[in-house]
């Protein structure tokens, strides 16, 4: 039941109405003639209904049906045969034939580099705008999820778990050979100059730095809007059905979700891949044991067998003890390193990378090096390959962002996904990287610079011998090292069997066996990219698979775009409704100042607030509706039944045509009663309220108390906001903030939530 409040109190599908049901709901009440909205159904109406793409939060409320052909989960078998063919095949091809795969994807890389690298920083440039004004514009506020919804997990472990899904064990990887690199060779200009030393970590900052985090924050809010606000599946296919319908259930749709899921598994293999051969000299240097592919694929198997353990634990149990132990020890590495190295020179040149990075992000962002000799391929072997790489996790992190972000603001989202994890990564790139570049520039050690360009593995492990107590910090390193790696494991096998099956509910994943299935396949294809040519060759795959998933990321933006402008429309008519308020300014109903007083000290049971729902608010809305109908309005009175406190609950909806319906349900509400206040004794921990609910949830008052006249003139007042909804809805020349009405048949209205536990677990049960 909780489910079909979250998913539905929130935006379209808030109205309660069952999927399907808007067709028989019509034909049973005709449209009012006296009704301000109503009148007969117009032609254009008519047509817009009869297209495949939704125009309407009448048309997208159908999503949920239309994009589920079952109730429960169930594999998408065409999605999986051909995303599962695509990964063998290029599996088996790079291992039974690794010289010429090479060779293949690297003359693709090179193309690619020289006459599409404007295309991937054009791409990425547009999607960091889009965020960003989503996050700055007024629709910011917009929840994911109803109003009343709110974060299921605290802020702390909610930065940890986005910092360690969307950060891989690659970022350890690079933070030594990039500075380096980017030093001696920079991009443009002499190596080994100061402009060279004061770019090289900035480099590196940057290509870790919004730019991925965008991407991920623009799939996961489109993922989690649509999932937990429209009450349809959490997949990348629900997030493009204001821009292309039913289709999305089609081949259409399947072709979007193997695009993204061959995407998710190049992406997680590479981190993979790159995560080996990095654990790999750590644990040689440990336990002695003899580096080389060898290692590398026993360290696969390893790996494979310990996210198959945790993936089967979920996201609470598995995935979040990672992330908080991944974060915690990545911060005790980061610290060591601090204050046991060149402490005051990291701490300058900390804040000086940011710094530069900042004044320099327009320029680096839109930097193609068009006229620099070789520019095409510095970009091929790093902006663009990271730029494909984030692209490629897109989907996968950003499934995994709105599976944990549920009840935060489309504001709060972003600006959190871009800010706590990049800051992470500038901390610990700039760390890793100026302690490289003090011992390169400083100590002199050419010896080191040459082995982190050839090998960064192994010049990532000989940076940590440097410091004092050197096996402590490797054993240190390559525990936080295989922590990323397994949190990215775990996680890419699950949001994979989720992009290969059709799951109703948010909170559910797809079938263990499938999980299982995704990460065998990943470890036989990063085994095969290993065995084609290492890191290169990864890159260069990454480079290739993620370009059919810029196309997806437009057509996000432009789908997400569309039905933010339904939000814009009912902020607007709230607006306009207030210029024309009476007596409560569009808030709670206005209390005397006794009134006042007695609330602060009043915490009713559930038989106190069951008695002033038959003695004011039932009697008040019956004159209400009594009202209503005398002068014509089509008036459907009603009770919810509310199983947990056994009180029927009373509301009212007024019908607008082909507009969207007036809702007005009043519902009891458990809340715990507050330590502090008038009240100097308390025989229970809980009390009751009666909170207001209308199609976008809670009003967040209480009516216990008031008076039937000061009820009545809340109703109205409520209708009085929905009719100036409308009226700019009515008045807007977009055809998608158009809302018509809503309906479903008598005594199949929905429940909403009665307590604080049902609204922290919306979303996770169906009626």
């Amino acid at each position: 039941m909780a489910r079909m409040r979250d998913g539905h109190a929130g935006g379209a599908a808030d109205e309660g109405h069952p999927p399907g049901a808007h067709d028989a709901a019509r034909a049973a009440h005709p449209p009012l003639e006296r009704t301000r909205f109503g009148g007969t159904e117009r032609a254009p109406e008519r047509q817009r209904h009869e297209r495949d793409v939704p125009f309407s939060r009448s048309d997208m409320s159908k999503g949920p049906t239309e994009l589920m052909e079952h109730r429960g989960p169930r594999v998408h078998w065409r999605v999986l045969i051909i995303a599962s063919v695509v990964t063998l095949a290029f599996s088996i091809w790079a291992m039974l034939m690794p010289q010429q795969a090479n060779d293949t994807m690297q003359a693709a890389v090179g193309w690619i580099a020289t006459n599409l690298g404007w295309y991937y920083v054009l791409t990425v440039t547009i999607v960091i705008g889009f965020v960003l004004w989503v996050a700055l514009s007024k629709e910011g506020s917009v929840r994911l999820g109803p109003d009343h919804s709110r974060p299921q997990y605290n802020l702390f472990t909610w930065v940890a778990m986005l910092f360690a899904a969307g950060v891989g064990i690659d970022m350890l990887f690079y933070s030594v050979t990039g500075p380096v690199v980017q030093y001696l060779d920079p991009p443009s200009g002499d190596g080994q100059t100061m402009a060279a030393a004061q770019d090289a970590v900035v480099w590196t900052m940057f290509h870790y730095g919004i730019a991925g985090w965008s991407m991920y924050a623009l799939l996961g809010m489109a993922m989690g809007y649509f999932s937990y606000r429209w009450g349809m599946p959490l997949s990348i296919r629900a997030a493009l059905y204001p821009l292309l319908g039913k289709r999305v259930r089609g081949p259409l749709g399947d072709s979007i979700s193997i695009i993204a899921l061959v995407g998710t598994v190049f992406g997680v293999a590479t981190s993979m891949g790159i995560g080996v051969v990095l654990l790999g000299v750590g644990f040689s240097l440990i336990f002695g044991l003899p580096q080389g592919i060898a290692l590398q694929i026993g360290l696969v198997i390893v790996a494979v067998l310990l996210t198959i353990a945790a993936t089967t634990s979920g996201v609470d149990r598995g995935i979040r003890w990672i992330s908080e132990l991944n974060l915690w020890s990545a911060a005790a590495m980061m610290l060591y390193i601090l204050f046991t190295g060149q402490t005051a020179f990291l701490l300058n040149a900390l804040v000086e990378n940011i710094g530069r990075f900042i004044v320099t992000l327009p320029e680096r962002t839109l930097q193609t090096f068009a006229y620099e000799p070789d520019g095409a391929q510095w970009m091929g072997g790093w902006t663009l390959f990271f730029w494909a790489f984030w692209l490629a996790w897109g989907p996968f992190v950003g499934v995994f962002l709105a599976r944990i972000s549920r009840g935060r603001t489309l504001r709060e989202f972003v600006i959190a996904a871009i800010t706590a994890p990049v800051l992470c990564d500038f901390f610990m790139v700039s760390l890793f990287g100026n302690s490289a570049l003090h011992e390169v520039i400083v100590g002199g050690n050419t010896e080191f610079a040459q082995l982190a360009v050839e090998s960064p593995e192994a010049g990532w492990y000989a940076l940590l011998q440097m410091f004092p107590g050197a096996m402590f910090l490797i054993g240190l390193a390559t525990l936080s090292g295989l922590l990323f790696y397994l949190t990215s494991a775990n996680s890419g096998a699950m949001v994979m069997s989720n992009f290969s099956s059709s799951i109703p509910e948010p909170s559910q994943d797809g079938p263990k066996w499938l999980r299982i299935y995704w990460a065998l396949l990943t470890a036989l294809l990063t085994i095969a990219m290993l065995l084609a040519g290492g890191v290169t060759t990864m890159e260069y795959a990454t480079l290739i698979f993620a370009l059919p998933v810029t196309v997806i990321a437009y057509l996000v933006m432009l789908s997400f775009s569309k039905v933010l402008r339904m939000e814009r429309a009912e902020r607007e008519g709230r607006v306009l409704q207030r210029r024309t308020m009476a007596t409560t300014g569009g808030r709670a109903p206005e209390r005397s100042w006794k009134q006042r007083l007695e609330r602060m000290r009043a915490f009713p049971s559930k038989h106190q607030v069951a008695q002033f729902l038959d003695r004011v608010v039932r009697p008040a809305m019956a004159d209400v509706v009594a009202e209503f109908r005398a002068q014509g309005y089509e008036v459907e009175q009603g009770r919810m039944a509310n199983s947990t406190t056994g009180i029927d609950e009373p509301l009212l909806r007024v019908s607008m045509a082909e507009f969207r319906d007036f809702h007005y349900q009043v519902a009891l509400v458990e809340a715990p009663v507050p330590m502090f206040g008038g009240r100097m004794s308390r025989e229970t921990d809980v009390y009751f309220r009666l909170e207001v609910f209308t199609q976008t949830g809670s009003g967040g008052y209480d009516l216990m108390g008031l008076t039937k006249q000061q009820i009545i003139d809340d109703v109205l007042d409520r209708y009085e906001a929905h009719l100036a909804f409308l009226t700019v809805s009515e008045e807007s020349d977009v055809a998608s903030v158009l809302t018509p009405r809503m309906q479903q048949p008598t005594g199949t209205l929905p429940a909403l939530p009665k307590s604080a536990d049902d609204v922290q677990d919306l979303g996770d049960r169906k009626d």
